[in-house]
């Protein structure tokens, strides 16, 4: 057991909290994490230095609970886990706050992780050219594809790129339902002069995320189109991402059609074998595991519908190879993916989708239409709108109104929800995964 307040014991201490975090909780491991140093261990809180800023906000709002638990693991003490940044990260890092308003900014999202390949080259190269020189290159930069393809990646790397080369930038980067409900709130307040200060008077970079859920909105469209006009006359850059080009956005305007049409609109399709190859190589490399072509072929091979779906299955992998020592085999990555069909998955249908999610979590449809929140409804409800619009054709608002009425926003927050619980939970990623299996064996036994 080593000393509670100890200074020297600091590095013995980080290397059994690492170990312990790649044992119980393989999916949250970064390559970066070596870049990590400890630097005191003293009255209780292990002080953990990072490189950049980017790196502390996210360990500290993303990871902090598992780190606490991993060094109360490791020294059989109630001690904390602090991480800190250099002193130019340090100036660097209420910046960074600022600079991202949905929550926490991820280290992964920088051009270097980005893979390349035909089906997205255009918006990289763009994205890219837009970071070297905002307001000048392409204004606005439009990114359409469906979800899933990397278009939050491009954003948050051009944000990442622009703070690193011009650190005094002023970026927002928020979503859509975040402006619409911004915009409300100063509505409802009376205060539009602070809503309008905000997005049209102290930044140098706004970009939104998911722009086209702007739909149907005919005051917050009003509202963005003179925001959009006033940020671009005075040379501020515009980034803009959404599922759909704009002239494909529902009951979107006239005037922001040509608006968002009028700089470069850029497309991400489907990542191609060779590109989904390369992808899964380089998100197994950022995790620190290593697997073999045979490996990486098959994860490739047996999944060509997004890059969410990919690291889905390497963390699956990841939980099986925990189970069968630390193995990366073959073997492991076959257990793991199961029957796992994708290249020409049919479509199912939704009854088909609640039948199983309600069998599995033993809940009723009525309690999955409720008004209730618990988490035992809560998570079933989740998995049946996120199966949904993996594998139907609904829209967002006809999945919501099979589960009470739902509106878009509530559908489209479950389904991220869904999404980064696949890629950081590894027992709620094998759970999801029998769901998909039962699923599909139940429609090929109806076709």
């Amino acid at each position: 057991m080593v000393p509670f307040d100890s200074t020297h014991h600091a590095q013995t201490v980080w290397n059994d909290v690492v170990a312990y975090i790649k044992q119980l909780h393989s999916p949250l491991v970064r390559q970066w994490f070596s870049e990590l140093e400890p630097m005191e261990l003293s009255s209780g809180v292990l002080s953990v230095r990072c490189s950049t800023a980017v790196q502390q906000q996210y360990l500290a709002i993303k990871c902090r609970d598992v780190f606490n638990e991993a060094a109360q693991a490791a020294t059989g003490k109630l001690i904390s886990v602090n991480f800190t940044c250099g002193s130019q990260a340090a100036g660097q890092s209420a910046s960074m706050l600022n600079m991202y308003n949905d929550g926490v900014i991820s280290p992964d999202y920088v051009f270097e992780n980005f893979v390349t390949g035909p089906t997205n080259d255009l918006a990289y190269a763009s994205s890219h050219a837009v970071a070297e020189r905002p307001g000048k290159a392409y204004n606005p930069l439009f990114i359409h594809g469906a979800p899933g393809l990397g278009k939050t990646h491009l954003l948050q790397a051009t944000c990442q790129e622009i703070f690193r080369r011009q650190p005094d930038t002023r970026i927002l980067f928020l979503s859509c339902e975040s402006f619409i409900n911004c915009f409300m709130e100063s509505v409802q307040a009376g205060d539009m002069m602070q809503f309008r200060n905000r997005f049209r008077n102290s930044v140098d970079v706004l970009v939104i995320d998911d722009i086209h859920f702007l739909t149907r909105r005919d005051r917050t469209q009003e509202e963005f189109f003179h925001t959009f006009n006033a940020l671009f006359q005075l040379g501020k850059q515009i980034i803009l991402s959404s599922d759909s080009p704009p002239h494909e956005i529902p009951e979107l305007e006239n005037r922001l059609v040509s608006r968002f049409s009028s700089g470069l609109v850029a497309r991400i399709d489907r990542p191609c074998f060779e590109t989904r190859v390369a992808i899964v190589k380089t998100k197994s490399r950022m995790r620190g595991i290593a697997l073999a072509d045979d490996v990486v072929n098959l994860i490739a091979g047996r999944i060509d519908t997004n890059i969410r779906e990919l690291e889905g299955a390497i963390t699956k992998i990841q939980g099986y190879a925990m189970l069968n020592g630390g193995k990366y085999d073959m073997e492991t990555a076959m257990l793991a993916l199961g029957d796992t069909i994708t290249p020409s998955q049919r479509l199912v249908s939704i009854q088909a989708i609640i039948d199983q999610v309600t069998r599995f979590y033993n809940v009723r449809l009525a309690d999955l239409q409720s008004k209730r929140r618990h988490k035992s409804v809560t998570l079933p409800r989740q998995v049946c709108m996120y199966l949904a619009r993996q594998k139907t054709r609904l829209s967002l608002m006809e999945i919501g109104g099979y589960f009470g009425g739902r509106d878009h926003t509530t559908v489209m927050h479950s389904i991220k929800a869904i999404e980064e619980l696949r890629t950081t939970d590894v027992k709620f990623a094998d759970h999801l995964s029998r769901i998909e299996m039962a699923l599909m064996t139940q429609v090929a036994r109806a076709g």
